[in-house]
């Protein structure tokens, strides 16, 4: 960023962001840091309104409603999906809410306003008693937004000169259409609302840096984050893998045992699915742990680390192929460094493929201390043996014991930082600039959006920002 941007940006965004390493503490939390916020990101950001098997036939509509704004997103045709303002035009109702199917099209509960599905007003009681200017038919159509399809969602904009949609997702979108994500279907959607800044609920997931303390269950055994058992270090580019930093234990022995090795991956995946109840599936555990008894591996310990992750890959994806599910093919992504397993699309939307299930997240404010978390489970199905849609939730407190152990962890530090952040001798958070990357990346972009930098900024900036966690601080 020169110098003259540097300065626009700080003339204009309160608490904006002068060093890349370090993010001023009243972002989260200030007032007018988040009213303009409401002001000038949500309603110019790409957003995730809905899941496309929430509206699977014409006529099947979906509310989002993020930040005071109501949008009817609905299918109006079988490759047709509009999105409308969710308000009626004569006094303001919303029209419908949450989930259902306009037959024929929306009828407003205040005075009987109708309107079709393409958003044109077929009925008003008593038109006679209304002046021509009023009724002038342009003016009494629903109010469209921009609309854009992609990965089995449906995702909306309020602004129409807001950049373009495959610009938004960045390397997000390559890495994420490489592995068939549009294949996904719900298992299961929970709620859950958190007592902090909705930017904090995000950055928990921005960086794999808190994993050893965090989620220690997920560290090889023996592996603890206590002084001299492990360290947090970068990869060697030239060794495939579906991270660029992980916790490393001691040096490891030169040998290994194959039925060994593959306990340990059998083990780590189950603690991951039960952990998190989706990202890795029941069945693609079963099929590791199936290799057991056949598996053939190097004994150098490197080189049976890589084989053993190409034949669990190759194991997966044939289980998927053989029993009528389309899979990416997870070898070919590693050849390709695009296997990365947490996933950020700028402003709100992570997707977190293993191989071929993954969950999902989507964050919104509810204030500037209270957060709307809401988690999906996605799995592939054959063809006509989808699950059914599952049901609206009620959001959850974030301390429910009901939780799955590993995002009731991350969300046991979220109140805990929020009231931490107000501390007077607490200005800024340290990051650093090779771990924790994205949440820098993140929150320069935001200023960008903050400061009404135009279309051709924000599009450089969301292409750097929308991608794998765990990168460095670009040049944004």
């Amino acid at each position: 960023m020169n110098d003259m941007t540097s300065e626009r940006i700080r003339d204009k965004v309160p608490y904006a962001i002068t060093d890349p390493d370090r993010i001023p503490a009243k972002r989260y939390y200030d007032r007018e840091f988040y009213d303009l916020e409401l002001k000038n990101l949500w309603p110019r950001a790409w957003q995730m309104a809905c899941r496309l098997e929430d509206i699977p036939e014409e006529g099947d509509y979906s509310v989002y409603r993020n930040v005071g704004k109501s949008v009817i997103v609905i299918r109006t045709g079988p490759d047709e999906i509009k999105a409308y303002d969710n308000v009626c035009r004569h006094r303001g109702v919303e029209l419908v809410n949450n989930r259902g199917k306009a037959k024929g099209g929306f009828i407003c509960p205040f005075h009987g306003w109708r309107w079709d599905t393409q958003g044109n007003n077929t009925f008003v009681y008593a038109k006679e008693a209304f002046a021509k200017d009023q009724m002038c038919e342009a003016d009494l159509k629903l109010t469209e937004l921009r609309v854009e399809v992609w990965g089995g969602c449906v995702f909306i904009n309020h602004d129409r000169d807001a950049p373009g949609f495959r610009e938004n997702l960045g390397v997000f979108g390559e890495n994420m259409d490489l592995f068939k994500v549009e294949q996904l279907r719900a298992e299961w959607w929970l709620a859950a609302t958190i007592p902090c800044n909705w930017k904090l609920a995000m950055e928990a997931f921005m960086e794999g840096y808190h994993v050893a303390t965090t989620h220690p269950q997920l560290l090889q055994p023996g592996v603890t984050n206590r002084p001299g058992s492990a360290r947090w270090a970068k990869i060697p580019e030239d060794f495939v893998t579906s991270s660029y930093w992980q916790t490393m234990g001691p040096d490891m022995p030169e040998e290994v045992d194959a039925k060994d090795l593959i306990d340990t991956v059998v083990m780590l995946m189950g603690r991951l699915n039960e952990g998190m109840g989706g990202m890795t599936s029941r069945e693609e555990v079963e099929v590791v742990r199936s290799l057991r008894d056949t598996i053939e591996l190097p004994r150098n310990t490197q080189q049976a680390l890589v084989e053993l992750r190409r034949q669990i890959n190759d194991a997966i994806v044939k289980w998927y192929r053989d029993n009528g599910m389309d899979v990416a093919d997870i070898n070919e992504l590693d050849r390709q460094h695009r296997a990365t397993s947490v996933n950020f699309c700028f402003p709100h939307f992570f997707l977190l493929p293993v191989h071929g299930a993954a969950s999902s997240y989507r964050i919104r404010p509810l204030g500037p201390e209270e957060t709307l978390f809401e988690l999906w489970s996605l799995k592939r199905y054959p063809k006509g043996q989808e699950p059914p849609i599952p049901p609206i939730p009620t959001p959850m407190p974030h301390d429910d014991p009901s939780w799955p152990p590993i995002p009731k962890q991350d969300y046991s530090n979220l109140p805990r930082q929020q009231r931490g952040l107000h501390a007077q001798g607490f200005e800024f958070m340290r990051l650093s600039e090779q771990m924790e990357g994205l949440i820098s990346n993140f929150h320069r972009t935001l200023d960008k959006y903050l400061a009404r930098e135009d279309s051709e900024k924000l599009a450089r900036a969301l292409r750097l920002v929308s991608g794998p966690i765990d990168v460095p601080c670009y040049d944004i």
